[in-house]
């Protein structure tokens, strides 16, 4: 309970509780009395009263309240007041309240600006076709900004090689350590398990045969020609090309990137062109090691549980694998590079107006870029490596 404004009593017959007096006009007016301290501590008179008093005789067409005998006041009375002004609307009456106190009368205004809240309207779902037509649209939008978005590259990747592509080979130095040496880490971890995954699955048929020095075989083509490359590609979607997209998503956010456009500097060649650089001079360099690891993998299993020598193992590797193998691995980690890096800036370069964009980007780029970091057999006629080496060495 609040209390806004004290008034002294002005006549002798104020008592100590609030009271209401109602006198019907002979002109269809009605006059309210009020006196008392109308506080929430005492008993308030009903609203109720002045209904009765509106049905009791004809129709009241002005109501007049005289407040000039209260003692104090405090949110009794504007709630009051509230529920007299709707029974007046009710019935076509009009309100004099001309001898209130400025405090109510400022109350009951700002009571009567606020419009009652209503309840929301449950919007109705849409058909399937108005879905299918949004879904659609937004579809082709997406599609015409990546392709504006690709040409904008393809152009910055010409002026880099004419020499006039406007970037800071500090940033192309910072991008190309982030994506390097600092993936070694979970690219080692992932290479190696997938290694000893193949070799122990392979190992298992090939020891029904008594072939379990063709594991080398197995694991070092798959390794050289899809796996190597392949997992290289999704660890970096997932750790790099997210980065990307959080990293220029919060740029474009922050308007950043709009500071650049007003100041003459392309974007694209500014921010998207080191990172793509980077990733795709480092993804070559990072699948050979991811190849190198995952035989590792392959070797660790074949000796430990094959009873099969360290250089029979080498041997078998050195003879199965030519630079063929892996240059094929080597070319695919190039377009996965590229792939991963367009993508991720693309999503980046799109995400605007709060930060759950920013983490939307972020969250969509991986899930994205899994499904497309593929290796190439999948789309052809021709089994996986793996199975064409199983294949072959079973006879």
């Amino acid at each position: 309970m609040v209390t806004l404004r004290s008034l002294p009593p002005e006549s002798p017959e104020a008592s100590d509780a609030p009271q209401l007096e109602i006198r019907r006009q002979s002109d269809n007016a009605l006059t309210l009395y009020l006196s008392g301290p109308w506080l929430l501590r005492e008993a308030v008179p009903s609203v109720t009263l002045v209904k009765e008093a509106l049905e009791a005789g004809g129709r009241v067409r002005r109501i007049l309240i005289d407040a000039g005998g209260v003692t104090g006041w405090d949110t009794a009375l504007p709630v009051f007041l509230r529920a007299v002004v709707a029974l007046a609307a009710e019935g076509g009456a009009h309100i004099d309240g001309s001898r209130l106190d400025e405090g109510v009368r400022k109350l009951l205004q700002l009571a009567a600006a606020v419009p009652p809240r209503q309840a929301a309207t449950p919007r109705a779902r849409p058909g399937l076709r108005i879905r299918t037509g949004e879904a659609a649209i937004r579809a082709w939008k997406r599609t015409a900004a990546f392709v504006v978005f690709l040409g904008e590259v393809v152009l910055s990747v010409g002026a880099l090689l004419s020499g006039r592509a406007a970037y800071r080979p500090v940033d192309f130095g910072l991008v190309l350590q982030e994506t390097g040496p600092r993936a070694l880490g979970i690219v080692s971890l992932i290479s190696f398990l997938v290694g000893l995954i193949l070799a122990f699955v392979g190992a298992i048929q090939l020891a029904r045969f008594g072939a379990q020095i063709y594991i080398a075989d197995l694991v070092g083509l798959a390794m050289a020609r899809e796996m190597g490359p392949m997992m290289a590609g999704i660890v970096m979607a997932g750790r790099t090309g997210a980065a990307f997209a959080a990293q220029l998503g919060t740029m474009q956010v922050n308007q950043e990137i709009d500071a650049l456009k007003t100041l003459g500097i392309s974007p694209v060649e500014f921010l998207v062109l080191p990172r793509i650089m980077a990733l795709v001079l480092m993804m070559p360099l990072l699948t050979l090691y991811a190849d190198l690891v995952g035989i590792g993998g392959g070797l660790t299993v074949s000796v430990s549980l094959f009873d099969l020598t360290l250089p029979q193992y080498w041997q078998e590797t050195v003879a199965a694998l030519t630079l063929t193998q892996f240059v094929i691995g080597l070319g695919k980690s190039v377009v996965y590079g590229a792939i991963v890096a367009v993508a991720g800036c693309a999503a980046g370069i799109r995400a605007s107006g709060s930060a759950s964009a920013v983490g939307e980007a972020a969250t969509q780029c991986p899930r994205s870029l899994t499904l497309r970091t593929r290796p190439r057999d999948a789309g052809s006629s021709r089994p996986p490596v793996p199975t064409r080496c199983m294949f072959r060495l079973t006879g």
